[in-house]
């Protein structure tokens, strides 16, 4: 409130937007003052002005609900206030107080809309009585347009909400001619609802549908006996196109208070005249219907058959042969180095990849030939009526061959190539299940081969079962003759070039086929249940690697594991972690497990749990390949969460650093704005890191700065960076294992 009378007074801001407020203006200090103190002290927010000009301003400033206006001011009269108000459109009734004897004074107030005039000198209880009224008329005028429009809001609203139905709405008479329709059924069906206002429903039901209609259309019952659900075709108006198939729900005023019966006194009960009805169009319902159909028996991806629709035409081809006595080929295809493209390219590209690959299959097929996808990597082919092997071999030649090219993934040039086996009927099997099973041995003879051709099966192949029975005795051996090694990868504060932590790899020192990575061993010791015996190693290797890093000076540096999901799922995988730690004398601290989304969806409450002991222990928790999976962000934010991890497939998008790279910013974001500590991996380019750090991430790790290496070369890493005492790190260089 402003100064008045020489005295400024305080108003709390609720009051300042409950009270009234009422602009003073009177150039008379002893006036203005006097009108002042009679008017404080009743609930009214007062403003003062001592001449024009001072009014103006306040009113262009701030909205009053009255003006107490003096005539005669020095600078600018009392009218061209009014006219300043009517001008603008302020919202303010005007008092007059003026000393003007004269009628022409109160004529031009009373002209440019004066709640009223008061002569001085006037009477404390005129006055008060005056402000009294107009502003109870102002809150009663402001009561009636708040409640018209509201009025007027609900009848629009309701009126809204049927017109915009997705459903046809009426109503029909006893005679079942239409007393409303909403105008859904001009936007479906053509006709106007004036055109069918009167008319019997015939006009609209498809001539073959009539009888059944009729039934609909004349429901008179109530409740669950009410027809529910019954299919029927309705026309368009003349000159509309094909039919279209509507869902009618029916039901009486029992469950729509829309006056469908009346009560008669005489019989004292509800007397029917009308049914009330919803019909909705579910000609896309009955597409769709058809598109599951399909999809249930194609590959979404590729849009081959699935492995359902191989099965159901193999099983012809197979009854086409028996009776013909011809031959026919079972093709097992599976993509060599397609898992690497996977993982270094990400999902979305692997998925290309895919459908490229199915492309390129599809032409090399004969007529009646059927192409399928199994899953994954894997397709499978019928060939039916064979003249002789030559033609199973010639197609297999075919496969190999268009598959040498390379394919491009958005710039990427990517070589793969295929293993085949090839089951011949009836030679190698007359069931469905003998074929596929003989073709996969003989796929996974020419994978033990080199990769990269196709075999024939012959019965002495080793089954399947016996070469999965030989890799898992191999790993359990690994286990127990110690082939099992943890690499680490560096994780680089790109701020001081110095390494803050690091990611634990294994590795597996195979006898024959050398190191192998753990995508290589990994996913077939989690469908073999190897995974826990392997995790319990990997904790103790971690916890024995981590006393000799310590030794070397990487106190501070912290360790990332990786968290099987079967060993989260395992209820004593908390007490093996802590009593790890205790036994070798770790810092929990210096822990940090990292889990993938997708964790978060198996069983979250059981997650939360076991992660919340962890956190409890004090070892932190990582989201690894962040935005790959499929957690919601509620769930981000119930979990325990420390770190997330930028995937590197959205890392390898990045090619410009001026660019815009939607993902990496919305995942920075996310991490800041949950206060969590953010790493980006797979960095392999300057342009990569200037982006990232550029953007607020500042902790990477990937071959930009390190690849995965051993124990002793990590530990050098860490003594070298010691002896630079702590000095900013040279320009990084990929440091070979």
């Amino acid at each position: 409130m402003t100064q008045a009378a020489g005295e400024p007074t305080q108003i709390s801001q609720s009051e300042t937007v409950t009270l009234p407020r009422i602009l003073l203006v009177d150039d008379e200090p002893r006036l203005l003052s006097s009108l002042y103190e009679l008017l404080r002290g009743r609930d009214y927010n007062l403003v003062t002005a001592t001449c024009g000009s001072e009014a103006l301003a306040h009113l262009s400033k701030m909205r009053f609900d009255l003006v107490l206006l003096d005539l005669r001011l020095p600078d600018v009269s009392g009218h061209q206030i009014m006219d300043f108000i009517n001008d603008k459109g302020i919202d303010a009734d005007v008092i007059v107080m003026s000393g003007e004897v004269g009628i022409d004074a109160a004529i031009g107030a009373l002209k440019r809309g004066a709640y009223d005039y008061l002569r001085k000198p006037y009477s404390r209880e005129e006055l008060l009585k005056t402000v009294a009224n107009a502003l109870q008329r102002r809150r009663l005028e402001m009561a009636n347009r708040r409640i018209a429009s509201q009025l007027e809001t609900s009848e629009k609203l309701y009126r809204y909400l049927v017109d915009s139905s997705p459903d046809i709405i009426y109503t029909l008479n006893h005679e079942g001619k239409f007393t409303f329709i909403n105008d859904r059924a001009y936007q479906l069906l053509g006709f106007s609802r004036d055109e069918l206002i009167g008319k019997h429903y015939s006009i609209l039901v498809h001539e073959e549908d009539l009888e059944r209609a009729r039934y609909v259309f004349n429901e008179r019952r109530v409740d669950e006996r009410a027809s529910r659900n019954v299919e029927l075709r309705l026309k368009y108006h003349s000159g509309g196109g094909q039919d279209r198939t509507f869902n009618n729900t029916l039901m009486t005023i029992s469950l729509n208070s829309i006056g469908m019966h009346v009560p008669d006194q005489e019989v004292k009960k509800l007397e029917f005249f009308g049914t009330y009805g919803v019909a909705r169009d579910i000609t896309d319902r009955k597409r769709a219907e058809e598109v599951i159909s399909y999809q249930a028996y194609h590959d979404i991806l590729t849009d081959l058959p699935n492995r359902m629709l191989f099965k159901d035409r193999l099983g012809l081809a197979v009854i086409q042969a028996k009776r013909k006595l011809t031959e026919l080929a079972v093709m097992f295809i599976d993509l060599d180095r397609f898992k690497l493209v996977n993982d270094t390219l990400g999902h979305v590209k692997g998925d290309e990849l895919l459908q490229q690959v199915a492309l390129r299959l599809k032409d090399c097929l004969r007529r009646g030939d059927t192409l399928a996808r199994q899953g994954g990597d894997e397709f499978t082919i019928v060939l039916p009526e064979l003249r002789d092997r030559e033609d199973a071999k010639a197609i297999a030649d075919k496969f190999l061959e268009c598959l040498q090219k390379p394919f491009d993934l958005d710039g990427h040039q990517v070589h793969i190539s295929a293993s085949i086996g090839i089951a011949i009927y009836p030679g190698d099997g007359e069931s469905i299940d003998e074929l596929l099973r003989h073709a996969d041995i003989a796929m996974y003879q020419v994978k033990a081969l080199g990769k990269n051709g196709h075999s024939f099966y012959h019965n002495s192949m080793l089954d399947v079962s016996h070469q999965k029975i030989a890799l898992e005795q191999s790993l359990r051996k690994a286990l127990e003759q110690n082939e099992l090694e943890m690499y680490y990868q560096p994780q680089i504060d790109v701020i001081t070039g110095r390494i803050v932590g690091a990611e634990g790899l294994m590795r597996w020192n195979h006898p024959q086929r050398g190191l192998l990575t753990a995508g290589e061993f990994l996913p077939f010791a989690e469908e073999n249940g190897l995974m826990l015996p392997i995790s319990d190693w990997m904790i103790g290797a971690l916890c024995r690697d981590m006393l000799l890093w310590n030794a070397a000076g990487g106190e501070n540096i912290r360790l990332s594991l990786n968290l099987s999901p079967q060993y989260l799922d395992r209820g004593d995988f908390f007490e093996k972690m802590r009593g790890a730690l205790v036994r070798y004398g770790i810092s929990p601290a210096q822990i940090e497990c990292e889990i993938t989304e997708n964790i978060c969806i198996r069983n979250p409450q059981y997650a939360i749990e076991q992660l919340n002991k962890l956190c409890q222990l004090g070892v932190s928790v990582a989201i690894d390949d962040f935005g790959t999976g499929y957690s919601s962000l509620s769930y981000l934010h119930r979990f325990p969460i420390h770190t997330i991890k930028i995937d590197q497939s959205f890392v390898k998008e990045i090619h410009d650093e001026n660019g815009h790279y939607p993902v990496i910013l919305a995942i920075i974001s996310i991490a800041r704005g949950l206060g969590l500590h953010l790493i980006a991996e797979g960095v392999e380019t300057d342009i990569q890191a200037r982006y990232l750090k550029a953007n607020g991430c500042l902790t990477m790790q990937g071959y930009l700065f390190h690849r995965p290496i051993s124990l002793p070369n990590f530990i050098t890493v860490l003594q070298s960076q010691d002896a630079k005492n702590d000095a900013p790190a040279p320009a990084p260089a990929a440091i070979q294992a």
